[in-house]
């Protein structure tokens, strides 16, 4: 069983930058893929960033050019640097280990991320 914490959320104003971490316990963590996403109040969860195994990475046009995805596949560790924050970036963020084959896919409990002065 893998189990995935996320850590890093918090209160910061407008334009400012958090870094969040996700450790992943367990041994398959560096020969899959990780991705964050964030479900706002009221709206549907989607997808922020993704990173692949290899180290190929994707992000939702909405965070291009403000955040940044990487992995320490020493660490077990996904990270999500996110700069240049709006109030719209408010929501809670969720890690996600997964693979293109569908036979893995585990969630973090969350981490909220709140964008306000």
């Amino acid at each position: 069983q893998v189990q995935l914490v996320e850590s890093g959320g918090g209160l910061v104003q407008p334009g400012g930058s958090l870094r969040l971490s996700c450790a992943a316990s367990g041994s398959i963590f560096s020969r899959n893929n990780m991705g964050w996403y964030r479900q706002a109040p009221g709206k549907q969860r989607e997808s922020v960033a993704s990173i692949s195994s290899s180290g190929n990475t994707n992000y939702a046009d909405s965070v291009k050019g403000r955040f940044t995805i990487s992995r320490d596949n020493a660490k077990n560790t996904v990270y999500l640097q996110m700069s240049s924050l709006k109030p719209e970036d408010t929501a809670v963020y969720y890690c996600n280990l997964f693979s293109f084959r569908g036979n893995v896919n585990y969630w973090g409990q969350g981490t909220q991320v709140t964008v306000s002065s």
